[in-house]
């Protein structure tokens, strides 16, 4: 019996907003905790975090089944690089750093089967196509992949309006950490000038009719952003809960336990 392609990110963006959370431990075990979270939507990443090809695998299989989605980031935005994670079954990609509609569409390029692009093709070997069980998988290939791309350099933010024009990119997501050290403002996500910017790339995005996402760990900031109209949204991290989690259980029974504050999330 034939198999289906799972339902794509862009297609669950289509039915409404979208909450989520980062999965930054390379663990199987906690990719698949937070998969049962009742979220929406996880961000796997392996631009931070310590994630090669077999953990990313892992981590799409333990996930696999859940009513989440999984949208995975690699590294970079290497042709060969995402050929590999295409053909691990990672649908949905986020490519950082993303500065100029140029690299815009060259990852577009690079996403998709010849004549439209350049990926490799590897359909019997790869996972993708569950090893060419998915029919039709080359020639509907492409609408079975997500790219977004990021927003994190202030000379992202001044192309944001061409990056959102470019054909094949189904969203674009802000990332205030970035954003604000390319602003000169290291660890102030918050700083009014960062969250205009923020604001700003979301009124464009949305004009030009693309679904636009960002990362806000506090509530009120991520509250403001959801009012600002955004589609998508990450408000915390796996390493993130379980440090905090575990800071506050040390203060409550250890008197001398640090409770400085810190300068990132």
């Amino acid at each position: 019996m034939p198999l289906r392609v799972e339902e794509t990110f862009a297609a669950r963006l289509a039915g409404g907003r979208q909450t989520g959370m980062w999965v930054c431990s390379g663990s199987p075990l906690i990719a698949e905790i937070c998969a049962g979270s009742g979220l929406d939507w996880l961000l796997i990443d392996a631009e931070h975090s310590p994630n090669g090809l077999e953990s990313l695998l892992a981590q799409l299989q333990a996930v696999h089944g859940y009513p989440v989605t999984a949208v995975v980031r690699p590294p970079s935005g290497d042709a060969v690089l995402l050929k590999q994670y295409l053909d691990l079954g990672a649908q949905n990609l986020l490519i950082p750093m993303v500065d100029t509609p140029e690299q815009a569409a060259e990852l577009v390029r690079a996403v998709r089967y010849p004549p439209l692009g350049i990926r490799g093709v590897g359909s019997a070997l790869a996972r993708a196509s569950r090893w060419n069980r998915i029919e039709g998988y080359l020639e509907n290939a492409a609408e079975s992949v997500t790219l977004l791309v990021q927003i994190e350099t202030a000379a992202a933010v001044d192309n944001v309006e061409a990056i959102a024009a470019v054909d094949g990119v189904d969203g674009l997501f802000i990332g205030p950490a970035d954003l604000a050290a390319s602003m000169g403002l290291l660890g102030q996500q918050e700083h009014p000038e960062v969250m205009a910017a923020v604001e700003h790339c979301i009124r464009v995005v949305k004009a030009a009719g693309k679904p636009v996402g960002v990362n806000a760990f506090a509530e009120a900031t991520a509250r403001r952003y959801i009012e600002a109209g955004v589609d998508f949204i990450l408000v915390g991290a796996d390493v993130a809960l379980l440090a905090r989690g575990s800071e506050a259980l040390a203060a409550k029974f250890i008197s001398s336990a640090d409770g400085g504050a810190r300068a990132s999330y």
